[in-house]
């Protein structure tokens, strides 16, 4: 491999920007975009000017103030080209999330200098971890009233288990914030011009010396553990030098050692350029990344991609957005190199396509290029392939690990007024499909009705919004839906024949064993048949009946779960003896068993997280209560309280109306599924019955 080549990769940053709501993501995007020259004038996020933030480029993001889509972006900082992926903050939008830190190499998890640590941080350092994808902090707002950058940081620790190592400490706060002092250098930095844009050092003042002494000293004894010739050179009380001590960072962040936490205010156009030179010096470039694949020629056995150009082409589809020129397929190219014009092979479908058009994005803007190679992030137009597909240049038949995807819990009926709105719905719902994976559409077969399924009611109200604006689709929507499942609660045994004559060959199958509950995982089958009581042949096929009857359950008509088939018996006929003969046997035993079973109903229950003044924090808990809400822990911050709580999502819709009328509009809350738990009796009477009545 070309030397230069090696260089170029060694230059380039992938990462990713994440955070809680609020906390500040696409406003210090939009900074660091205009830092690095990318655009000419900033913009606000909630769009006072008409525009907008340039990476909040939908219509809704603009209105509601918030970013529904992760959005990819590419810029320099000095000699280094970064890739840049802007992320939503709602928990309803997981997914984006989720697919943004699968293919990039590091990120900068942004945290509110006032809210700190909050519920959706947890979440999105869960999935920095699941990942393995280092970090570096940056609070922001550190100019807005109760900002406290060390709260900040000790909640780092207490709450993330990460180990923080601050590297700046804040000028003042509040109103008197003026900039940071780099713990590195032992400089002041501040921001002039009309955006923040001189950056200018200078001796750090009398009142901030004892203070930038000491936490520097902790600095210097934190990361000292990532380098011995650091440790001795403190020991021996020697000078130290600040690459020194920047290559000891590096090493501690690349192995998820610790976490550099930076600080400013976007906002205000503070600290933005120290965010940027810390990217450059300590975040992982593609060379310093283990990625693997598995090579399917080889039974799936484990391989290391190497981010070479010259190595055979491996890259994975990671996100899909049907565009106004056709559909737009994100990629990482993990190995080797990409040519416009270039036949690539889809390892799922083994189909052989070419990779037309080659370009760049800029939220919705686009740059055509004609070379990518090991470590970019760049969009093809015109493939046809699903999220997570892997692709080569077909000298090699690698498939990567996909993205984890979360299961939807909440689902809403969906009606076209009109012919025309039905043909606009067909196509809307075809789209978003293929776009998001947490986005699910079936047709309800007993009542006909379309049924949308998402994360939450944001995530459904946002698609519903969209097929209306962009598809021109006036629908109406029914009632929200709460995905119930049924499960048995005793071991049962069943030994059933399924006997037919109809003239001619008839139908026969018998099967025997036992239906259980299963304490983990939806469904098992268990095959014990010995002696040939059930030819081998037709094993598939009673397992095949059995999972047949799971889509409905004979106790409420839910999906059942929890549940292992085990069958140890049965006869078969030398003429009448079938694949559906046996298909049948399974579903009238699984019937006839699962009724004696003691089947249950369970629901979906929500992890749910309110963050809120103290002062409302007794009608937070009560307002939670009232939903049969089960309070799992609450925290005090100052002024701040977090109430963590389980609650059943049957009881949480409309919540944020009145959490917001109940708490002046100061609360927020996250919502994320947890688990499946039982219905009480009385309950699930009632919704049996009302499921009843819905199906006549």
């Amino acid at each position: 491999m070309p030397d230069n080549t090696a260089e170029k990769i060694a230059m380039l940053r992938n990462i990713g920007i994440s955070a809680h709501i609020d906390s500040g993501k696409t406003t210090l995007t939009e900074r660091i975009l205009f830092y690095a020259r990318r655009i000419h004038a900033i913009h606000d996020v909630k769009g006072k000017d008409g525009v907008g933030a340039t990476m909040d480029f939908m219509e809704l993001e603009k209105e509601r103030g918030i970013t529904i889509q992760s959005a990819a972006t590419h810029c320099s900082w000095g000699d280094h080209p970064i890739n840049i992926i802007d992320t939503p903050g709602h928990v309803d939008f997981t997914i984006e999330v989720e697919r943004a830190l699968r293919v990039l190499d590091g990120a900068i998890l942004v945290l509110c200098a006032v809210g700190g640590v909050q519920s959706q941080s947890v979440t999105v350092d869960r999935q920095m971890v699941r990942y393995r994808v280092p970090r570096i902090a940056f609070v922001n707002k550190c100019d807005r009233t109760g900002a406290d950058p060390f709260r900040v940081a000790r909640q780092l620790q207490d709450k993330l288990n990460q180990n923080p190592v601050l590297l700046q400490v804040p000028m003042g706060l509040e109103r008197d914030h003026r900039g940071v002092i780099d713990l590195v250098s032992m400089k002041a930095l501040t921001f002039e011009g009309e955006h923040g844009e001189e950056l200018i050092e200078s001796e750090i003042p009398a009142e901030f010396i004892d203070l930038a002494r000491t936490k520097r000293e902790e600095m210097l004894d934190a990361v000292s553990l990532f380098s011995n010739e650091l440790t001795e050179a403190i020991l021996a009380e020697e000078p130290i030098s600040e690459n020194m001590v920047h290559e000891a960072i590096r090493k501690g962040v690349l192995a998820l050692g610790l976490t550099p936490v930076l600080m400013g205010s976007a906002y205000k156009n503070k600290g933005v350029q120290p965010l940027l030179d810390a990217v450059v010096k300590y975040l992982p470039s593609p060379l310093d990344v283990d990625n693997d694949a598995h090579d399917l020629d080889r039974e799936e056995e484990r391989v290391l991609l190497e981010s070479a150009s010259d190595r055979p082409l491996v890259m994975l589809a990671f996100k899909l957005e049907v565009s106004r020129y056709g559909q737009l397929t994100y990629v990482r190219i993990y190995q080797g190199s990409l040519n416009k014009g270039d036949a690539i092979v889809n390892t799922r479908t083994g189909k052989q396509v070419k990779a037309g058009r080659l370009v760049r994005m800029h939220a919705d803007e686009m740059e055509e290029i004609d070379f990518a190679t090991a470590g970019d992030i760049v969009a093809l137009f015109g493939i046809d392939c699903a999220s997570g597909d892997t692709f080569t240049d077909g000298r090699v038949r690698y498939a990567m690990t996909s993205m984890h995807v979360p299961a939807p819990v909440i689902s809403l009926a969906v009606k076209p007024k009109d012919k025309k709105a039905e043909m606009n719905l067909g196509k809307a719902l075809a789209r978003f499909t293929k776009e998001d994976p947490t986005f699910k559409v079936y047709l309800d077969g007993e009542t006909s009705e379309t049924i949308i399924c998402g994360m939450g009611e944001l995530h459904l109200d946002v698609y519903v919004e969209r097929m209306r604006r962009e598809y021109n689709a006036e629908i109406e929507t029914g009632m929200p839906k709460v995905a119930y499942r049924e499960s048995p609660t005793r071991r049962v045994e069943f030994n059933y024949t399924h006997k037919k004559q109809t003239g001619g060959a008839g139908q026969f199958g018998r099967v025997a064993g036992i239906l259980e509950p299963l304490s983990e995982g939806d469904f098992e089958f268990v095959n014990k048949v010995t002696g040939g009581a059930i030819p081998t042949e037709f094993i598939p096929s009673c397992e095949k009946g059995f999972r047949a009857c799971l889509a409905r359950g004979g106790f409420a008509g839910f999906p059942v779960v929890g549940v292992r088939i085990t069958i140890d018996d049965g006869a078969a006929h030398s003429v009448d003896s079938s694949d559906m003969a046996f298909q049948h046997a399974a579903i009238g035993a699984f019937r006839e068993a699962y009724r004696r079973a003691g089947p249950v109903l369970l629901e979906p229950i929500m992890r749910v997280v309110v963050e809120t003044p103290s002062e409302f924090q007794g009608t937070v808990l009560g307002s939670l209560n009232q939903r049969r809400g089960i309070i799992m822990s609450t925290s005090e911050d100052g002024v701040f309280s977090a109430v963590e709580a389980e609650a059943p999502l049957s009881e949480m819709f409309g919540y944020s109306t009145v959490l917001r009328s109940s708490t002046q509009g100061k609360a927020e809350f996250t919502m994320e599924f947890s688990r499946y738990s039982l219905v009480p009796k009385s309950l699930a009477e009632e919704i049996i019955k009302k499921e009843n009545a819905n199906r006549k």
